[in-house]
């Protein structure tokens, strides 16, 4: 064949940086995983929605392909087409716990998502839930984070839903020659040299948006205590239109006025137990795309350390929060530190040293991500999508509650994951963070009370 009719192989389909960071940090007790929870109207039954997964699943090839390591010398790990791939072995059907409500629910796809996935298979699965109390049923995707971010995740929903466009996927692929996994590492090396001077610059950004190398430590409280295994999740359901309004007319947005309820729950919560606190450190996570394909997943996102008010007028707590994001918004918008840092905090972490430094920290007292899902209701297998509930487990070191909020149509979704042998009384601080949610929506143009 001469030259002009070669055709030049694509470069190995290789794992981020950042990617890797989120398997490194699985290798505790608590895998780095996530889902969404898709709460249907009806139950059309697990033999529709392996049908509608089968058609659609393969469109996005991530979710038909392994992550394998790579010879000494060869680079970092690589995607490669899973020869043996069946949607069958990824699709499982559980019966909702007693007695079927939300709660029920939750805790059923609490053990999808803290259950580990195999590294042999493509990483991720769905579990068909039936059996709810008010009739209908539930779709609990389960996502690796090595495999994408929350938007990384909701692009995949989007090629699994009705009226997606799909595609005929190809035939699988060849893995990459150990020659030339060395000879694109080769490459890849000499590239990150002529990045260095970049790198380090945006290094020391994400470091500063992070609270800086000697961040002030976060108030000691009962909030930062020594985490396990287990995990409870609760749920707060509210509409989403007026908490917007609200949150537009004191110059912040949604996600806003979410950290000024969840700062103001956490507080109530520790005045209960006894505790004075005003302010809550708060890592969130944020990210410079507003959304993604089946082509640019992975991870993108990177942490943004902000103190926030827990009493005073709603009003001027929204704006301080609103005016704190986008003054440093941008420092965190590109890679993030477990990226830049590359090998070294992936041996760090396979060695456990960041397990470590995570159960010692005193930089933040929670973190708390917020994703924009579908503005219109979606349908699955011809059913309509009621509601989708946020979930997501991983190392939580000492910090024993962590949030995770999605919108969704006219509905922001709040989920609070904790330690129950930590937090016994995570039911009171939803009913506190429902209160301040509440008062946000109900009052847009007069948010003086405190």
């Amino acid at each position: 064949m001469r030259a002009s009719q070669q055709v030049a192989r694509p470069r190995p389909d290789r794992a981020g940086n950042a990617d890797l960071a989120f398997l490194a940090m699985g290798h505790g007790t608590v895998p780095e995983q996530f889902a969404a929870v898709l709460v249907l109207d009806a139950d059309p039954g697990v033999a529709v929605v392996e049908r509608t997964l089968a058609a659609r699943a393969p469109s996005v090839r991530r979710l038909r392909q392994r992550l394998i390591g790579t010879p000494p010398g060869c680079g970092r790990p690589v995607w490669v087409d899973d020869a043996d791939f069946d949607v069958r072995r990824h699709v499982r059907h559980l019966p909702c716990r007693p007695p079927g409500d939300l709660t029920a629910l939750v805790d059923t796809a609490l053990t999808q998502v803290i259950s580990p996935l195999s590294l042999n298979r493509p990483l991720w699965r769905a579990a068909y839930v039936t059996g709810l109390s008010g009739g209908g049923a539930a779709v609990v995707l389960v996502l690796h984070h090595v495999l994408a971010d929350g938007i990384g995740g909701l692009a995949i929903l989007a090629d699994l839903v009705d009226g997606a466009a799909g595609s005929v996927p190809p035939p699988p692929a060849p893995a990459p020659s150990t020659w030339q996994l060395a000879a694109d590492a080769a490459v890849g090396r000499l590239q990150a040299i002529r990045r260095f001077p970049a790198g380090w610059r945006q290094f020391r950004e994400s470091m500063t948006a992070g609270g800086g190398f000697l961040a002030p430590a976060a108030t000691r409280c009962s909030l930062l205590a020594t985490t396990g295994r287990d995990r409870r999740a609760a749920i707060a359901e509210v509409a989403l239109p007026p908490v917007r309004i609200a949150a537009h007319a004191h110059g912040g947005t949604v996600n806003a006025a979410l950290l000024t309820a969840i700062a103001g729950g956490l507080c109530t919560l520790l005045h209960d137990r006894g505790e004075t606190v005003d302010r809550i450190s708060i890592a969130l996570p944020v990210t410079a795309r507003h959304r993604a394909t089946r082509a640019e997943l992975g991870n993108q996102v990177s942490p943004l350390l902000l103190t926030v008010r827990g009493s005073g007028p709603l009003s001027e707590r929204i704006r301080e929060v609103a005016t704190a994001v986008r003054r440093r918004r941008s420092q965190a918008t590109g890679p993030a530190p477990i990226a830049l840092l590359g090998p070294a905090f992936r041996w760090f972490a396979a060695v456990g040293g960041y397990r470590w430094y995570l159960r010692r920290q005193h930089r933040l007292h929670t973190v708390v991500s917020f994703v924009r899902g579908p503005d219109t209701p979606i349908r699955i297998a011809g059913t309509r999508v009621r509601s989708i509930i946020p979930l997501g487990v991983g190392e939580a070191g000492n910090i024993t509650i962590a949030f995770q909020a999605l919108s969704y149509a006219d509905t922001l979704t709040v989920t609070a994951l904790a330690d129950p042998h930590r937090v016994s009384d995570l039911d009171n601080l939803m009913t506190a963070l429902r209160s301040d949610l509440d008062r946000i929506a109900a009052a847009p143009l007069n948010m003086t009370e405190h």
